[in-house]
């Protein structure tokens, strides 16, 4: 099993490039599933979960190929409507073929998803959904089992914001008979992203972007050729890193539209930050200044910049604290950075952080996604060796990451 090993207190500098977003990619992969034909889709990042993606898609019987970037999808034939747990197991998102194989080929059936532990995210959203659109659902033995000769359209309401539970109906919808209205929508910018590509393919929607979208179904739609927008969580990271060591960063290839508050929280703690079209240049402050934040849906701070954020706050002068609002288990990576020195104290979904003038090296584990990033942010700015194990969860976000920092002067490996 890989580990990382960054020996930290180099400053920053240089250029870095963001690669396409892992949480774009993925629901435009199962877009795929609505058409028949050869689907390319570009600014692909090479990932551990777009290829554990790839490789169910081709267990439904579609050839798939990733080279350069770019991902080719023959979707001419379906030979199984089955997601097993095999697959999703490792990858939440896996639940994302549920919609479209419903939609094109009347039947699905798809594990109950797994992926990091941060928290339940419970699908009884989608299934809801695609009940209300004429789907008739069992759950047996860990699957959700989904029969529908053709959906219908219908006006559909989220008691909660759901990202992959807009993006599943949203997919669903494009190909029902009459109007899907979707209320209480998720307003990410990857959820816009989607929206986009399936217009770019003939689907009729109105309103991505805000609560209401508004899908009026088609009978066929056309293959994708597409790009996947930069990675904004990429992005953000990339800030954090570059604050964190005092660094003087420019960062290009990205959206700063996308990250307005997070961008707008990191220079309350003394970050200069200025954009210029797909641009950042981020300069750190000798000492970052305390600040605090609460996760919310977007366009509010997001959970997936929660645990950077807090590796920024350990070093800062006073004291912060970190609301987490979207997951309940989102504090995982609190005690690996207590091992690293970190003063954080955690009590319900209110974290305390009272910064301390230093982080030292250390022995770490990973244990999630923005967990592991949380601790490649820490052990840049520590004293001494850090040594981050179960990498595996950070290879499935963040393409070549330790090449990247290694351009920019970090002292860091990864270690087989």
């Amino acid at each position: 099993m890989d580990k990382i090993e960054i020996t930290g207190g180099i400053i920053l500098r240089g250029e870095v490039a963001i690669s396409g977003a892992k949480n774009a990619v993925l629901p435009l992969m199962t877009a795929s599933i609505l058409s028949s034909g050869e689907s390319v889709i570009g600014n692909v990042p090479h990932l551990r979960d777009v290829r554990t993606m790839g490789s169910l898609l081709a267990h439904l019987g579609f050839g798939f190929h990733l080279e350069n970037n770019e991902i080719i999808l023959n979707t001419n034939k379906i030979t199984s409507v089955d997601a097993p747990y095999d697959f999703v197991k490792t990858m939440r998102a896996s639940v994302l073929v549920l919609g479209p194989l419903l939609a094109r080929t009347g039947k699905a059936k798809v594990s109950l998803p797994g992926g990091c532990a941060i928290g339940a995210r419970p699908i009884n959203l989608h299934i809801m959904g695609l009940e209300k659109m004429g789907a008739k659902i069992t759950l047996s033995e860990g699957y959700i089992e989904a029969k529908a000769k053709r959906l219908k359209g219908a006006a559909i309401h989220f008691d909660t914001q759901t990202v992959t539970g807009t993006e599943n109906l949203m997919m669903a919808a494009t190909l029902a008979e009459g109007t899907t209205v979707l209320e209480n929508s998720a307003c990410e910018p990857e959820v816009v992203d989607l929206a986009n590509a399936l217009i770019s393919i003939g689907a009729k929607i109105e309103g991505a972007g805000t609560s209401i979208i508004r899908i009026t179904g088609v009978s066929k739609l056309k293959p994708l050729d597409y790009s996947v927008i930069p990675d904004r969580i990429e992005t953000a990271t990339f800030i954090a890193a570059a604050a964190i060591t005092q660094g003087e960063v420019k960062i290009k290839k990205c959206m700063p539209g996308h990250l307005e508050a997070v961008i707008n929280k990191i220079k309350e703690a003394g970050v200069k930050i200025s954009n210029k079209n797909d641009k950042l240049t981020v300069k750190g402050p000798e000492r970052l200044t305390s600040v605090d934040i609460k996760t919310v849906p977007y366009p509010g701070f997001p959970t997936d910049m929660q645990a950077q954020f807090m590796a920024m706050m350990a070093v800062a002068g006073g004291t912060s604290l970190i609301t987490e609002n979207i997951f309940e288990n989102r504090f995982m990576h609190v005690a690996e950075l207590r091992r690293m020195g970190a003063d954080i104290t955690v009590e319900g979904s209110t974290a305390t952080v009272k910064g301390v003038n230093s982080l030292k090296g250390a022995p770490v584990m990973a244990t999630d996604l923005r967990a592991s990033a949380s601790l490649v942010v820490a052990g840049l700015a520590a004293e001494g060796t850090t040594v981050i194990d179960r990498v595996y969860h950070l290879d499935r976000g963040y393409e070549k990451i330790e090449e990247k920092l290694k351009m920019l002067g970090a002292r860091i490996r990864r270690v087989k």
